[in-house]
């Protein structure tokens, strides 16, 4: 569910509600990472905002998917902040939240509910006092803030063509939602449940008129729901399609070393030499994206860091798109 141009609303939250941001320097990290991560994994955001112990983010994936980006950005922001507060072990709770939402019906409510968190959490005096708010997207809709990596022309246009007039609807649409409080169906949680889960929304079937509200992984109407399942089922079918192949890391590993002339333990043994290094990228895209396997997983099989598997297998995915390589002969 993470297919290039899908909107996420992606929440982080620290474990055991713990602060994932103790200082300015934290949060000045954090932005640098995103100010570095978002164009070079062609991913737009919409809006944002850092708390104390949470954030949320609007994000259109990338070429390489919502994983791609969030590994790196986790990954690298948790081992500068440990070292930095001298502590160690996790720090956010699980992975993080993801939910695909329908653009048309949700992107201007979701702008809105997550640039008021900080009013609803009464860090900042009243809806005046989010204007002055330097963690978040909306100064910079409002034209008081620069944010290189927000789309917020895309935003505005949603609001309407002239700048000016843009930003004034926008304002008022935000000030207006002051009153509608946390609200589970825009961060999960919905009718889905309440409708007999996800089976017996596929069971509705096309014909079916009701409004589908996401539950932990869709925001949408039923049509929308359904599709983005369906291109979820046929990822799953691709896979499992190899596996009765007998495709598995071995055979991918043997396969890889076919296409590079070199033996397939050569991939799983330190060392830079640039011709195992461009195999091991090569295996690492088509494990992650033909049977995939986990991040974690193929770190530990290659005894590499997660940040260092994720860059081989961008680079395999280039390699294997330069030269019109496929996994199956």
């Amino acid at each position: 569910m993470d297919a290039p141009g899908v909107i996420h609303h992606v929440i982080i939250r620290g474990i055991e509600k713990g602060a994932i941001f103790r200082d300015q320097a934290d949060r000045e990290d954090f932005i640098r990472r995103l100010e570095a991560l978002i164009p070079e994994t062609r991913t737009r955001c919409y809006a944002w905002v850092l708390m104390r112990n949470h954030a949320h983010f609007l994000f259109r994936c990338g070429l390489n998917g919502l994983p791609n980006l969030m590994q790196r950005l986790l990954t690298g922001y948790v081992v500068r902040f440990n070292r930095r507060h001298r502590r160690y072990g996790q720090l956010f709770q699980n992975r993080y939240k993801s939910i695909v939402c329908q653009e048309d019906a949700y992107l201007k409510e979701l702008v809105r509910y997550i640039h008021l968190n900080p009013v609803r959490a009464k860090m900042v005096d009243g809806f005046a006092g989010l204007k002055e708010y330097a963690y978040s997207g909306h100064r910079v809709l409002l034209g008081v803030g620069e944010c290189p990596w927000l789309d917020d022309r895309y935003v505005l246009r949603q609001f309407g063509k002239g700048l000016r007039a843009a930003r004034t609807r926008y304002l008022a649409f935000v000030e207006a939602g002051m009153d509608q409080g946390r609200r589970e169906d825009l961060t999960g949680g919905g009718l889905i449940r309440s409708l007999g889960g996800w089976s017996e929304v596929k069971r509705l079937g096309r014909s079916g008129r009701e409004r589908v509200k996401g539950d932990e992984r869709i925001l949408g109407d039923t049509e929308f729901v359904l599709q983005i399942l369906e291109q979820a089922n046929e990822r799953l079918e691709r896979r499992y399609e190899l596996s009765s192949r007998g495709w598995d890391e071995t055979k991918v590993a043997r396969r890889v070393a076919d296409i590079y002339g070199i033996a397939a333990d050569d991939m799983f043994r330190k060392g830079q030499n640039r011709h195992i290094a461009g195999a091991r990228g090569l295996f690492c895209h088509w494990c992650r994206q033909e049977l995939g396997l986990s991040v974690t997983a193929l770190a530990r099989m290659l005894s590499l860091t997660p940040a260092a598997v994720v860059y081989a297998a961008r680079r395999g995915e280039r390699s294997a798109a330069d030269n019109d390589l496929l996994i199956e002969p």
